[in-house]
């Protein structure tokens, strides 16, 4: 079979599944629960409108993000014919097919596999209307192409990261796994000087570029979070909070919040931690570890976040289909682990989410189940990850030592 043969298949499904994605986004076909296009054709198409005068809308407490979010909330100008939540669809879906292009490219050798694409082609229409109502699948597409593009260009691999954190923060994790030395010189290198060079710009293009260093301050515990699970279950027993609308997703309000919301800060601290202590203990850089570990560096740092909202998945799926992408990688189970949970989290965003607001017991059920599945596949990450780079290695150093220090004198008898 032909590499173009075995890729037509992974083209026919994403073909089917993104049509019926883009007749759902466009309400042709209507889902049960809330109207996740608003935020474009609201939310986003405000912003687009105080963008366009010429400064960013530091005012609006929903706007969170950093600078270069403004190129995303702006490029339905690309496609000036189309009115504006058209035009937004229209560009998540071929940043979709630009994504697969990329895996479908980078699996075409021996040495890789079309795993990777499957994974994306799966995972996107189960998190539904979601992927393509939010710009995370814009994000997610230079995450993809910065670790498949790392692997023989590190400066690209920087300059792509950097452009990605501008645009939403978590690609800088992608910089976590490049081996050491030259590699991680000329990657880190490439992402300070290219981000500082952008933030630059920003700054001078438009006041309020800024801002999103502040936004996330105050942030309580969104009612999906790892957390929120303790106020689930505490309303079971009479607990007094409230779920309102705060910084632009529902979060719970009351007794106590404050001091869980401390807490997954704390845990993320630890999560921190533990990526900082596998760095300096990492010895064997394989050519899956920089996927494999911003795979699961993205993964401790949402698992513990304060917010998880349903277009995080997104981000957890791309970086899964690059790890599997490669062979060598041992993170077929949390990418497995991550596909289960992104279906568990269309059911409960938009399907179910009356029943999440309320905490009855299918909203509950549905936030352990999820989160348990995030739970499950950042553990499960991080040990196979610190198994192969760090365990793994000390054999392969103590050969090294010996090799180099020469054979061992022979034993002369009588």
């Amino acid at each position: 079979m032909t590499g173009s043969s075995s890729a037509q298949p992974a083209f026919a499904v994403w073909g089917l599944t993104r049509a019926l994605l883009l007749l759902c986004v466009i309400k042709v076909i209507t889902l049960p629960g809330p109207d996740v296009t608003s935020d474009v054709s609201v939310i986003y198409h405000g912003w687009y409108d105080v963008l366009g005068s010429g400064s960013y809308p530091h005012s609006d407490v929903t706007w969170q993000y950093p600078p270069l979010a403004a190129l995303a909330i702006l490029s339905p100008a690309l496609l000036p014919f189309l009115e504006y939540a058209s035009a937004f669809f229209v560009l998540a879906f071929l940043c979709d097919a630009l994504v697969l292009g990329l895996l479908l490219y980078a699996g075409r050798t021996g040495a890789r596999r079309r795993a990777g694409a499957w994974v994306w082609v799966a995972g996107v229409p189960l998190l539904g209307t979601t992927a393509y109502a939010r710009y995370d699948v814009m994000v997610t597409a230079v995450a993809v192409a910065a670790l498949l593009a790392g692997v023989r260009q590190p400066r690209v691999l920087g300059a792509l990261a950097a452009f990605g954190a501008l645009l939403k923060v978590w690609p800088a994790l992608l910089l976590a796994g490049t081996a050491r030395g030259r590699r991680t010189r000329l990657a880190w290198a490439t992402a300070a000087g290219v981000g500082s060079g952008l933030l630059v710009v920003c700054a001078l293009a438009a006041p309020g570029s800024l801002g999103f260093l502040g936004s996330q301050r105050d942030r309580g515990t969104e009612v999906e979070s790892l957390g929120a699970l303790v106020f689930h279950v505490a309303r079971q027993f009479g607990w007094q909070g409230r779920v309102e609308l705060h910084y632009g997703s529902l979060e719970f309000l009351g007794p106590h919040v404050p001091l869980v919301s401390t807490l997954a800060l704390g845990l993320s601290l630890v999560a921190f931690a533990w990526l900082l202590v596998w760095r300096l203990r990492a010895r064997t850089f394989g050519v899956s570890t920089p996927a494999d570990a911003g795979f699961t560096a993205v993964l401790l740092f949402t698992t513990t976040s304060r917010v998880i909202s349903p277009q995080y998945m997104l981000w957890l799926v791309g970086l899964a289909a690059v790890c599997l992408v490669f062979r060598e990688s041992r993170m077929m189970l949390p990418a497995c682990l991550v596909l289960a949970a992104t279906g568990v989290t269309q059911l409960e965003f938009p399907l179910g989410f009356i029943h999440v607001v309320t905490s009855d017991a299918t909203g509950v059920t549905l936030m352990f189940l999820r989160n348990g599945l995030l739970v499950a596949a950042t553990l499960i990450a991080g040990g196979r990850l610190w198994r192969d780079t760090v365990t793994r290695a000390a054999p392969d150093t103590a050969a090294a030592a010996r090799q180099a220090a020469g054979p061992e004198p022979e034993t002369v008898a009588g």
